[in-house]
């Protein structure tokens, strides 16, 4: 546990997106773990029914209705955490939405909303959440995609907000680390997961979307934020096919272009008729649920990311290191 970091059973957390799939997963293993939670999303309903079930089961939980690209509802949020809880130790910017279809397609209205809330959303939030964090220690956690690092078509201003946020978190993240405030920010970044994120999209193909395999449970990702909740980690993809992919558009830019040219347009199309497309762009839809309609197999769990965010396999680069200098010390000395 790192000094400034609590156990998740003394956290007060806040989860924006709670309403449904990585979100909400997230709040529903919090509580279990005994945090007490403040859960944001646009959908009153739902809200409602999640805060009910984790109080049933003996958590604590309080929600508020809110669109994460408008800075005044964020703020209500923290406000809402304060007065209830009187502090927060943990901030989850995890709300999103998504497009599909051609760049020139989609129009710039549709392109902005989904601005609003995928980059300002965490911007709002990461903002407010500053001076509540600062004062004892905490964490920041951003939700990005595995696209933060590879750009796949057919998602392609999705892809886009995903840059974003990966470069406002690692700026965020320089500019506290310098000034010395107690306050970890971590972006997390999940591959294909079932969520309704392909239900909730806005679509502009002829055929629904679906998730190209890989596909990993939404539970694999709320393990991952928890644990960044209490260690200090700076950034985790979750999937092992998400840390590949990155890894060879790194070593080989364009032939991770032409496979993705080859492979994805066909990959992130339904053609079973069984998906529908709800649209939440701009208003929200149905929620409640955690997992998606995806019928391929799932994978419950990733030994890529465990192996990540292990405690003595995050330490191994530091004990290599450190065998190197002491060998580079012992051979100047003989």
């Amino acid at each position: 546990m790192d000094a400034n970091l609590k156990p998740l059973d003394e956290q007060v957390i806040v989860i924006t997106g709670a309403s449904s799939g990585i979100g909400l997963a997230t709040a529903q293993a919090a509580a279990q773990a005994g945090a007490k939670l403040v859960l944001a999303a646009r959908s009153e309903a739902r809200l409602g029914e999640i805060v009910q079930a984790i109080a049933s089961e003996g958590g604590e939980a309080i929600y508020v209705v809110a669109d994460v690209g408008r800075e005044d509802d964020v703020r209500r949020i923290a406000g809402a955490a304060i007065e209830r809880f009187g502090r927060i130790d943990t901030w989850v910017n995890d709300a999103g939405v998504a497009i599909y279809g051609r760049l020139e397609e989609v129009s710039d209205a549709d392109n902005r909303r989904l601005f609003d809330t995928n980059f300002w959303g965490v911007v709002y939030g990461s903002l407010v959440a500053l001076p509540h964090l600062r004062q004892n220690g905490g964490a920041l956690i951003n939700v990005g995609s595995e696209v933060s690092d590879a750009v796949i078509p057919l998602q392609g201003m999705y892809s886009a907000s995903k840059h974003a946020v990966l470069g406002y978190t690692d700026a965020l993240r320089m500019e506290l680390e310098h000034d010395g405030l107690p306050i970890h920010v971590t972006l997390v970044k999940p591959a294909s997961i079932n969520t309704p994120f392909i239900e909730h999209a806005r679509n502009y193909m002829p055929e629904a979307p679906t998730f190209p395999p890989p596909v990993y449970a939404p539970d694999v990702v709320a393990r991952a934020i928890l644990r960044c909740a209490e260690r200090r980690v700076r950034e985790i993809t979750v999937g092992g096919s998400g840390r590949m992919i990155a890894a060879i558009g790194r070593l080989a830019p364009r032939t991770t272009d032409v496979l993705m040219e080859r492979t994805l347009y066909d990959q992130q199309k339904d053609k079973t008729g069984k998906i529908q497309s709800l649209d939440s762009l701009y208003r929200p839809t149905r929620d409640g649920l955690s997992s998606g309609p995806y019928d391929g197999h799932v994978r419950r769990t990733s030994l890529s990311t465990r192996t990540a965010l292990s405690t003595v396999t995050r330490a191994l680069p530091f004990i290599a290191a450190g065998a190197v200098i002491a060998a580079g010390a012992r051979w100047n000395t003989e």
